[in-house]
């Protein structure tokens, strides 16, 4: 693994958690007081990684991977409290927001509390001293190149009704400079309160990213490969997107038909147009994996394989039958990236499913850190690339499950007689908590680092699962319940096993 992703050296482990699983906090995770608890415990025992979803605001079903912008973060991670706390709003103002703790992070009153933050937000910034000030237009200044366009898209949006900008009068769709002048006008105070709100975002995040940096804990991110079709990045630079003069997809993204789903995957992002991509010389995507690696240690890149080639649909098309692959220039987009970040390649390679012998050599050009994933080892296939026995060295990144899976208990209720047979030979013993004995072969693999999500350090079932890709109900609204000194046994557990398999993590006590 590249020293870019391992600092600290050695063999480490982390967990997998997002902010908004957090516990005992309103409306949807925190980037307060909590979420620097969660950071000191993950020191405590020596767990040197933390690994966390997309910060970026979520579409309507919660999920962060499809979201309106590829630079801002989440709203509703912002946390009054601290703001309270700094004078940003009035002492009493986290009381006089929307109940929202729930058991479940709810889609809708998630929004509403952030909104009425916002406007708090908003209401005092005259009061603020006028350091403060400056150091605000310090910040937007720096960051114009996306912020003015995502307020004007986020702002846009709510007057629409939410509705898809390519359905907006033809002025606003369509970018005219009168148009956007007047709009700026019109509603000054709207776009101030966007742009505070992500300053005040940036600043709690960049302050519990300082915590883990002090604490030894690595924070690592999560980038998809592709934006919303829906997005401010889409419709303020529509060319370097396959789209049409009206909005409507041109071609958009997906994965070929295979032994899974017959007519394939479609996604339903527009694809890249990469030559005015690399006219620019990359300068979108150099600024937005700069941003992210603004904000984390390393960043797991999602569906790499399409930094090599991609599937292109037909944009009118229903099913991803239809597309063909056309190459794209990952090599030189990563060495843009490699020579600006003076020699490192902070990524993760998502290399998952049927690779190509390309694009195996493109992640190992850069020395990036591959993906195994310990649920999918069992096939009854002694040659099983996800089996450790058949990891060649040792830049991986191993879990035993994410995201998108089942919990390991989840998955363990789920198999066969046989499927269960595999596993149990493999381990060399009875399955009794599936969770800790994937972990326990994780930690002894030849992986540089290994990740175990929450969950199953917890022993829970399907109903903490965060995510059942092909499906849009239920997802992304897992949290946590108790308090977090409840997670002290699991994560001794986790630190014991580390230690047990040569592992040390790089936190502090």
């Amino acid at each position: 693994m590249s020293s870019a992703i391992q600092p600290s050296g050695g063999r480490r482990c982390g967990v997998l958690l997002h902010p908004t699983a957090l516990p005992h906090t309103p409306g949807c995770g925190t980037l307060g007081a909590k979420a620097h608890r969660w950071v000191e415990l993950l020191a405590a025992h020596r767990v040197g990684a933390w690994q966390l979803l997309p910060l970026a605001p979520t579409d309507g079903t919660g999920s962060p991977y499809s979201s309106p912008s590829g630079f801002a973060l989440n709203p509703w991670l912002l946390d009054g409290e601290l703001l309270a706390s700094e004078g940003f709003i009035a002492a009493d103002g986290p009381t006089r927001l929307p109940a929202a703790e729930t058991e479940r992070l709810d889609l809708e009153r998630a929004p509403r509390r952030a909104e009425a933050l916002a406007e708090q937000l908003l209401e005092h910034w005259p009061t603020q001293a006028a350091e403060r000030q400056a150091e605000f237009e310090h910040w937007r200044r720096a960051q114009a190149h996306w912020l003015i366009d995502h307020g004007r898209f986020m702002v846009l949006r709510r007057l629409h009704g939410q509705a898809p900008w390519w359905t907006w009068p033809a002025s606003l769709a369509r970018r005219r400079p009168w148009a956007l002048a007047r709009f700026d006008r019109q509603q000054r105070q709207a776009l101030l309160q966007e742009a505070l709100v992500q300053w005040q975002l940036d600043r709690q995040w960049q302050q519990l990213h300082r915590h883990a940096q002090r604490h030894g804990v690595e924070i690592i991110g999560d980038l998809p490969f592709y934006v919303a079709h829906d997005s401010a990045d889409v419709w303020s630079h529509r060319r370097l997107f396959s789209v049409r003069s009206d909005g409507q997809l041109r071609e958009q993204s997906g994965v070929p038909p295979d032994y899974f789903s017959a007519t394939g995957q479609l996604w339903g992002t527009p694809v890249y147009r990469w030559l005015w991509h690399r006219l620019s010389r990359f300068q979108w995507w150099m600024r937005r994996l700069e941003r992210q690696l603004e904000l984390v240690d390393g960043l797991r890149l999602d569906h790499f394989r399409a930094l090599e080639a991609y599937w292109s649909v037909p944009g009118t098309d229903s099913t991803a039958e239809g597309g063909q692959w056309k190459p794209s220039p990952g090599q030189a987009l990563l060495e843009r990236l490699r020579r600006r970040q003076g020699g490192r390649v902070p990524l993760i390679a998502e290399d998952l499913g049927v690779i190509t012998p390309a694009v195996e050599a493109l992640r190992d050009r850069f020395a990036l850190p591959g993906m195994k994933i310990l649920q999918f080892a069992f096939d009854g296939n002694p040659d099983n690339p996800y089996l450790p026995a058949n990891y060649q060295g040792s830049n991986w990144v191993v879990y035993t499950g994410t995201h998108d899976n089942a919990t390991c208990l989840g998955w363990w209720q789920q198999l066969t007689d046989n499927q269960r047979h595999q596993v149990q030979t493999v381990l060399g013993e009875e399955v009794q908590a599936p969770g800790w004995q994937l972990l326990q072969l994780a930690l002894a693999s030849a992986a540089d680092l290994a990740v175990v999500p929450l969950q199953d350090l917890l022993l829970l079932d399907d109903g903490a699962r965060f995510n059942t890709p092909g499906t849009t109900a239920g997802n992304w609204q897992w949290r946590l319940e108790g308090p977090m000194e409840a997670l002290e046994g699991p994560l001794q557990g986790l630190e014991g096993f580390a230690a047990s398999t040569g592992r040390s993590g790089a936190g502090k006590g």
